[in-house]
This record gives structure tokens, sequence and C-alpha cells, in this order.
């Protein structure tokens, strides 16, 4: 029986709420990658933990949630209004390099191979999955390509995971950047087909982002 179903059951036979471990076992198997078994074990952990470290626990979430937004300019998740890579005075703002999702520009961030600065899309264009162009912060990249207050774009490095979906938002964004001149790269090998950023360690990001190709038509 799976966990929805124990859940099921416990609500039948008391007649009230769910017992209070299966509820929180339900909740935690809802986050990425966490399946029942590693859901329980993390469970059976929080509470062997003391009231102060639920506190803090508990108040960290909370306060990520009411304070983290997504930064004016790229995207990424961060507690101010530009993140501190935008506002980076240090940082090359002419070369921008195109992720899915934050924790990809985190893993790049991570080699120390890059001086750019990100543009966080969040998503990939999937038909399958009801995603389209319009889904995800495309628009949003050649508003800010077009926009004279950072000075003129000298590239930008499509950084999008090595899969189907991937390939093909790399590809419509290219046809994209083509008219406006920008020279556009994407990531060289190292990455294996079907790998994902988050997942590879820095020494291959960053061999992958040296070695990036220009993308022809």
């Amino acid at each position: 029986m799976g966990l929805m179903g124990l859940m099921m059951q416990t609500i039948n036979s008391s007649g009230s709420r769910p017992d209070p471990v299966a509820r929180l076992v339900f909740e935690l198997s809802k986050l990425p990658g966490i399946g029942e078994k590693t859901a329980t074990r993390l469970a059976y952990f929080i509470l062997k933990q003391d009231e102060g470290y639920i506190s803090a626990l508990s108040e960290a979430l909370l306060n990520a949630k009411k304070t983290i937004k997504l930064c004016e300019r790229c995207f990424t998740f961060t507690d101010i209004a530009a993140c501190r890579i935008c506002s980076d005075h240090s940082r090359n703002k002419n070369i921008i390099c195109v992720v899915e999702k934050p924790s990809d520009a985190f893993s790049i961030e991570q080699t120390g191979f890059f001086r750019g600065v990100y543009h966080v899309l969040h998503g990939v264009i999937s038909p399958l999955d009801g995603v389209g162009p319009d889904e995800i912060k495309i628009r949003e990249l050649l508003d800010r390509l077009q926009s004279s207050g950072d000075g003129e774009k000298q590239e930008v490095i499509i950084a999008t995971n090595p899969s189907v979906e991937g390939d093909t938002t790399a590809m419509y964004i290219t046809k994209l950047l083509r008219p406006l001149g920008i020279k556009t790269t994407k990531l060289a090998h190292g990455l294996p087909a079907g790998g994902l950023l988050e997942y590879s360690d820095r020494l291959t990001i960053g061999k992958a982002l040296e070695n990036r190709t220009e993308v022809s038509g």
C-alpha cells in the first residue's frame, strides 16, 4: 500500500485527521527526488531533533517564502531587487549566460570560470507539457538584450541542459537572436548527453563553459 493509501486508511479508521507522522512523511515526499522511503527517514530524523531545531527549520522555510523573490534583471531567486551577481560591478554585464533554472546558474557559478551575468528562463519549451515560449522568460531575455542599460551585448551563452527540450529551447532562442547580430554560443564537450548541470561536477561544467562553441544557423 502506498503512502496516500496509508493516509486514507488512517483517516477512515479514525474518522478524524491523519496521523501526524504519516502527514509529515506525505508532505516531505512531495519534494523533488524524495521518495516514500527517503521521506520516512527524513521525518524520523526531524522528529528526533529538539524543538529549537524544528523552530529554526520552520522559521527558515517561512522566512524564505516571504522574502525570496525573482531578481528584476536575471530572474534568479533573491531577497533584494537586483540579485548580488547583477549588482556586482566587477561582473561583465555584456556576456549573458542563459540557463533553465536558478540551480543551473548556481552550478556554473561554483566553477569560478564565469564572470558574466545570468538569465534564468524558469523552464524549457515542451509542447507535450503545454509549455510554450510565452510560459518561460524568453521575451524578457529579448527585452534585456535590446535595452541599452548595460551597454552593447557581446555574447549570449545558451546553457540549457542537453535534453530534447533543452536543445529545442536553445534552437528557438538562437533563431530569435540571429537578427540582433549578437554572438551566440553554447556549452561544448564535457557535459554528457542527457546530463543535468546541477548534477555535474565543477571541472566538467568549467570545461564545457571554457570550450563553448558558437551557434550557427
